[in-house]
């Protein structure tokens, strides 16, 4: 997982990252088979509703229409959903496509793809400056103690004596474990309502139980810490 948060992304888009192993530096090549070449880069008509956003289109890769992708999580790990997804969804300002994936795999820290419908350099140079987004269910599944980042945002915070702690607001990867930044209303010093922050480590000492369903996040922190 990289230390790229952009949780706050235009239109409450958040990215994601997965916790609790290390990234695992893999030649991982997906194909998606002889039906996806059928298809091109086209306009997107209609955008899903679980679009995360998981990186951007930083430059051309080769002379045969691959496009390198910075992830906003390792390429070994939640990096993985740009391997996993066959369609990615491109935005850059207000011009949107779909595009189909014929091969994806890891290339050093990002991911190189190519497109259908891209077929030389010049045609992958044009893609630069386009966010990648993929559909939330095409993520692959995690193991038992691994979350996407995105999903812990916005969940509920209370310690083990039932106190609420506040909301996940983000999440921040200081290289070593993930840090949840949890948002809870406070006083300013001029007496007005204001809010504060407090930043909890996501790591098992701390971080008892975290239920989805509930949308909460039960952990070992006091609320003066």
């Amino acid at each position: 997982m990289s230390g790229h948060d952009s949780g706050n992304a235009r239109r409450g888009r958040a990215s994601f990252g997965a916790f609790v192993r290390k990234p695992v530096e893999r030649d991982t090549v997906a194909s998606a088979g002889v039906a996806a070449e059928q298809g091109s880069l086209e306009a997107a008509q209609t955008w899903p509703d679980d679009a995360v956003e998981v990186g951007a289109v930083v430059d051309a890769y080769g002379l045969k229409g691959w496009v390198k992708v910075a992830t906003h999580a390792d390429a070994g790990r939640g990096g993985d959903a740009l391997l996993k997804a066959r369609r990615w969804w491109l935005e850059r300002g207000e011009e949107r496509l779909s595009a189909h994936i014929l091969q994806s795999k890891t290339h050093g820290d990002t991911v190189v793809a190519h497109t259908a419908g891209v077929s030389d350099r010049d045609a992958a140079l044009a893609l630069r400056g386009f966010r990648v987004f993929v559909r939330r269910e095409d993520f692959p599944a995690l193991a038992a103690d691994e979350f996407y980042w995105v999903d812990l945002i916005g969940l509920e915070v209370v310690n083990e004596q039932s106190v609420a702690l506040g909301t996940v607001s983000g999440m921040i990867d200081n290289g070593v474990h993930s840090i949840m930044r949890v948002e809870y209303p406070a006083v300013g010093k001029d007496g007005r309502p204001t809010t504060d922050e407090r930043l909890i480590p996501f790591v098992g000492v701390y971080v008892k139980t975290v239920d989805q369903a509930a949308r909460r996040i039960v952990v070992d922190w006091e609320a003066d810490y």
